[in-house]
């Protein structure tokens, strides 16, 4: 996810890809934690996407 992106879309529709993002992370560490995760690097991808989703949503608030 390209922070470029982000930037064009709303507030709202920040607000919705954090949340989905967010249930995604917790799907994906319930897979790592249960052994069935591939791809490890997806975790801290994530973690990446949802923090420039807030870091976004703060600036467009701010």
């Amino acid at each position: 996810m390209k922070a470029n992106e982000l930037k064009n879309a709303t507030a709202a529709e920040l607000e919705a890809k954090g949340t989905e993002l967010t249930k995604e992370l917790f799907n994906v560490k319930f897979q790592l934690h249960t052994g069935r995760l591939e791809n490890t690097s997806k975790v801290s991808n994530l973690r990446k996407d949802i923090a420039r989703v807030k870091t976004i949503l703060r600036e467009k608030r701010g």
